[in-house]
């Protein structure tokens, strides 16, 4: 016998696009860099950066390149005087764009302070735009349908985590020596996976599998319920490569 995973169901919005100005919390602005691990390697974007004090915050603790996205003339001032009063002009932009329209290719942080519509109007550029691993940071609202990787509270507010999945839905092989094939018919919904393993074309039960970003992880049980196979794969190049143990095993290419 095999088993299957689970997947969410759809959810309805609004899109009132008017977002009020709204200042965060020091405290929360600390808690959303650390929630998204914040270094010297990241290009953070913050969508509605205000006053500027997340942009500024990400680069003068974290050395991090940091773009402020927002719409409002004074806004942009003012988060230019500050990044400017804290000497932080070499590692802060300040950009007069519309979140819809803005290009965030290079971004490895997006953040945001939001409302719950335009978080979900925002989901599907975010989903096709942002590079596979992209981590993404939101005080208060959440996406729908699309639940976080991870979460806290700070200051009476929630904050959500998302890691940009990529996408590996299709059917997949690998082997094991010249005995063991194994064959995989992977469905995915965001993060969450579904699907159905084969191992020489006979179903096999999955114990456990996730997906962050372009990580995959996958445990299975074979019918004489003792003997397991664990694989902890990052997609490159249209392959499941293998990583850390378990190198045994052959990386995993679509059928």
């Amino acid at each position: 016998m095999y088993n299957e995973f689970i997947i969410g169901e759809g959810v309805e919005f609004n899109s009132d696009l008017n977002v009020p100005f709204v200042p965060t919390d020091e405290v929360i602005v600390e808690s959303m860099l650390d929630l998204a691990d914040v270094s010297a390697q990241d290009v953070l974007y913050d969508l509605g950066s205000g006053d500027g004090r997340i942009v500024v915050g990400a680069a003068m603790g974290r050395e991090a390149r940091a773009v402020g996205v927002d719409m409002d003339p004074q806004r942009l001032a003012e988060g230019q005087e500050f990044a400017t009063a804290m000497g932080m002009d070499h590692l802060v932009e300040f950009i007069d764009d519309d979140f819809f329209d803005v290009n965030m290719r290079d971004a490895t942080v997006v953040t945001m302070y939001l409302l719950q519509s335009i978080n979900l109007l925002l989901r599907p550029k975010l989903l096709t735009e942002l590079k596979p691993g992209t981590r993404i940071i939101s005080h208060s609202f959440d996406m729908g349908e699309w639940q976080p990787d991870d979460q806290c509270f700070a200051a009476g507010s929630d904050i959500f985590k998302w890691v940009v999945p990529a996408n590996v839905a299709g059917v997949w092989e690998w082997q094991l020596g010249t005995t063991h094939r194994f064959k995989m018919a992977l469905t995915q919904k965001f993060q969450r996976l579904g699907g159905r393993v084969w191992l020489n074309k006979i179903p096999i039960k999955v114990t456990a599998a996730t997906l962050c970003g372009t990580r995959v992880s996958l445990t299975l049980l074979e019918a004489d319920g003792e003997t397991e196979h664990s694989f902890d794969w990052r997609l490159k190049e249209d392959q499941l490569q293998i990583s850390g143990d378990g190198k045994e095993y052959s990386n995993a290419t679509r059928a």
